[in-house]
């Protein structure tokens, strides 16, 4: 997500997402259209005592609109600050809470696997929620019936904050709910089993919402169900993949120097995209003797045009600034980086600086692949470079 930062609370960077900008004038304008029918709705649940014809004159639906959808967000970014508290009181740090098209997300930079941990901060959200809401609804029912857009205001604020604890509280993982389910399955299963149960739970939701959306017309919720299809997916995917590289390190996948396919700083760019073509690598190391100068990729060879190539050189478009890594670094911190940085590969260099080898998505998802099937890296260790493409 593109978003900039507006402040902080507690320590916490709180960002807009460009697509705030689009929701917020929305729902202000829907919640405008509507004060008639919602002050019905408050009088009737509530005996709120609301007069409707003054709301609904002149400009004052979409002031109430637009200070209702801005007080949606306040309970939003609250929501979110009740996970992330609770996070950072179990030493989990925040990186941000960023508002976007649905609602707020709190970034964590690392997930509790203790259920207990995770089950009261997937809860703190929905317990604020509520919280608010019963705030708001104590200050409807104390507020003067002068007071008719105040009430409106903070009536409407009530009915919001009770719906987004109790939507947030379905079994749709990544959702709180969803997180609630994976704490108490992960009581007496494996985290990643655990993970993995509660995302098909949430997939099977996913497409339930996505379809009541669909033949509603109701487009946000078909965009939420994608949104919660997508987060369930790829969070069990990394939940597993973590539990496969436990107590491995980068020395277990990488291609070791050995191994390596490097290439010469004084090479043309011509005999590089051969080299690419007839060893089907797309990455090499750039060695000149001993030393790692630079890393040259087909999409750095890519920038020369295909009549000039006999005349560059591979170290006038390789990249100096070189992402590495040691050898003995967990293998998954690796893969968060690669993940992180959207690359292909990361070189691995010792205590001197020396190379020492690489590894690159190709080898990690190789020896996934081969610890899934037989529980052991051993193979892995085996499979020599003929399965390192990249």
């Amino acid at each position: 997500m593109r978003s900039f930062r507006i402040g902080s609370l507690f320590g916490i960077p709180i960002k807009l997402d460009l697509t705030f900008l689009i929701v917020l004038p929305l729902f202000a304008y829907l919640i405008g259209s509507q004060v008639g029918p919602t002050t019905d709705v408050l009088n009737t649940v509530w005996s709120a005592g609301i007069t409707t014809g003054p709301l609904t004159e002149g400009a004052t639906p979409w002031v109430l609109g637009s200070a209702a959808a801005v007080g949606l967000f306040v309970g939003v970014v609250l929501h979110e600050l009740g996970h992330s508290l609770v996070a950072m009181r179990y030493g989990f740090p925040i990186d941000s809470i960023t508002l976007w098209i649905f609602g707020g997300i709190a970034s964590f930079s690392e997930m509790p696997e203790d259920w207990k941990q995770e089950l009261q901060i997937a809860i703190a959200g929905p317990v604020v929620s509520v919280a608010v809401g019963a705030v708001c609804y104590a200050a409807l029912v104390s507020l003067p019936a002068s007071l008719d857009a105040v009430k409106f205001v903070v009536g409407y604020l009530a009915i919001l904050n009770f719906v987004l604890a109790v939507f947030n509280m379905l079994p749709g993982f990544p959702m709180d709910g969803g997180r609630v389910l994976r704490a108490l399955l992960a009581r007496n299963r494996p985290y990643a089993r655990a993970t993995q149960i509660a995302a098909e739970v949430g997939k099977g939701f996913a497409l339930l919402l996505g379809l009541w959306g669909l033949f509603n017309f109701q487009i946000l919720l078909v965009g939420i169900a994608f949104f919660i299809y997508i987060g369930a997916s790829s969070e069990s995917q990394q939940v597993t993949m973590k539990a496969a590289f436990q107590n491995v390190t980068v020395r277990d996948l990488m291609t070791p120097r050995e191994d390596l396919h490097t290439v010469g700083p004084d090479a043309s760019v011509a005999e590089l995209m051969q080299r690419m073509f007839t060893e089907r690598h797309t990455g090499y190391p750039v060695v000149d003797g001993d030393d790692l100068v630079g890393l040259v990729t087909l999409d750095d060879a890519r920038e020369v045009k295909e009549v000039e190539r006999d005349a560059y050189e591979v170290s006038e478009v390789m990249s100096r600034d070189l992402r590495t890594v040691s050898p003995d670094t967990d293998a998954m911190t690796a893969i968060e980086d690669i993940q992180r940085h959207g690359i292909g590969r990361l070189l691995v260099v010792d205590d001197r600086g020396d190379l020492v080898g690489l590894i690159s998505r190709t080898d990690v998802m190789t020896a996934f692949n081969i610890i899934q099937s037989t529980g052991s890296l051993e193979p892995a260790r085996e499979a020599g470079t003929a399965e390192r493409a990249d």
